[in-house]
């Protein structure tokens, strides 16, 4: 069994993945009456219910009492900044995209046992109530506003008051929590098998036509803010072509997180790359491994885009006041996305839980993030990972223009 195990691992997630997908299409379309595929399906959604609510509370909670203190300096601000604003710009995009080409996706609409709420009054209502509900009743019913709301909140206590050992103990609580979700994700091949064979039979084989259109806009909406949204910062902050940067980024870091999928694996290569580009290294040192943790624009992509084909699906009304603060919420989601391949997919329940929709549908919507997530979250994290430079030598460049010295970094 352990040999078997062993061996399973060796493959590489992505090419488990596809297996499972093809596998599952085929016994869906050819033998639909197959007792006991789609049961796959419903554990691996099942497990990612159990342990989204507890990865959003123990990340964000770690990450605001364990957020550096006294690092400083003005280019320290101005890349923070830089991450922040384009995390939130990316999800504006998204939004923009989500409207002007509204997609469905298919869903078991039985679990959805509450009715959607009508207007802004009705959200903005639901939204503080739902922050302020008893934290242990939330992680267990999964109410990710009340989630989100006491985690900030005892996340910003800890960081006043607490001892050198309890911050430690959070990191190791972070750590367990992410681990505990890359075991999950490593049956995500079974589950996807199951779910793969459950909307075949159900709706045959044009059901990857809906599946190919929700790629397109994913991919379509984070290629428009790489190409067009954050050389348009680069250079509103520095005045020179920001181009060159921005294909160096792409071609030496982008790559590589493209394959490895993850952010924090690609923190060698960026470092690597800030060397090359001449950056100050006491600075790129600090802000590289920042961003790998709060610079998710492609994220953020993802959360908009996905909450918005369910909330498309269900009827629900949108306004413009309610996608600024949909922006808001996923741009600040993805800041806490979890380091692990698909890990902005198990923040959408967060961001459906504004439009007051059931975590039984918003976990059907993060399966289906699954499914197609072979190309959107490679996509994803070689946005998110090489704007990481992009902003690193924009902030330097930045800060090196307002003191009267040499720019580094964006003449790549």
């Amino acid at each position: 069994m352990n040999t078997f195990f062993k061996a399973y691992l060796n493959v590489s997630l992505i090419a488990r993945i596809v297996i499972g997908m093809v596998v599952g299409a085929a016994l869906g379309y050819f033998v639909p009456k197959l007792p006991g595929i789609a049961i796959l399906g419903s554990l691996f959604v099942g497990g990612l219910k159990g342990v989204a609510p507890i990865l959003v509370f123990i990340l964000v909670l770690n990450a605001l009492a364990n957020a550096r203190q006294g690092v400083g300096g003005r280019r320290f601000k101005t890349v923070t900044v830089l991450y922040l604003l384009a995390s939130f710009l990316a999800s504006v995009t998204a939004v923009v995209g989500s409207f002007l080409f509204p997609l469905t996706i298919k869903l078991d609409l039985a679990a959805a046992n509450s009715t959607p709420p009508s207007g802004l009054g009705e959200i903005l209502e639901n939204l503080f109530n739902n922050m302020v509900a008893n934290p242990i009743l939330s992680l267990s019913q999964g109410n990710y506003m009340g989630i989100l709301f006491w985690a900030i909140v005892f996340g910003l206590c800890l960081k006043k008051f607490a001892q050198e050992e309890t911050l430690t103990m959070m990191q190791d609580l972070s750590v367990m929590v992410s681990d505990a979700v890359r075991f999950v994700i490593e049956f995500a091949p079974f589950g996807i098998c199951g779910l793969m064979f459950s909307v075949v039979a159900e709706n045959g084989m044009a059901i990857f036509v809906d599946y190919g259109k929700l790629l397109c806009l994913l991919v379509g909406c984070m290629l428009f803010v790489v190409l067009v949204i954050d050389p348009l910062m680069i250079l509103f902050f520095t005045s020179k072509n920001p181009y060159p940067l921005v294909f160096r980024c792409l071609r030496e870091s982008g790559v590589t997180a493209f394959f490895t999928r993850s952010s924090a694996a690609n923190i060698p290569v960026n470092m690597a790359l800030c060397e090359r580009l001449g950056l100050d290294r006491d600075f790129y040192s600090v802000s590289i491994p920042l961003g790998a943790t709060i610079n998710m624009g492609g994220a953020a992509v993802t959360i908009s885009v996905m909450t918005l084909a369910v909330a498309h699906t269900l009827g629900v009304h949108l306004d413009i006041t309610t996608a600024i603060i949909l922006s808001f919420l996923s741009a600040l989601g993805a800041c806490g996305a979890s380091g692990v391949a698909g890990g902005s997919l198990l923040l959408i329940p967060m961001a459906c839980s504004l439009f007051g929709i059931v975590n039984d549908i918003a976990m059907q919507a993060v399966a289906v993030g699954f499914v197609i997530g072979v190309v959107q979250d490679s996509v994803e994290t070689a946005i998110n990972s090489s704007t990481d430079v992009m902003f690193t030598a924009t902030a330097e460049c930045y800060r090196a223009r307002k003191s009267g010295l040499p720019c580094n970094g964006l003449d790549a």
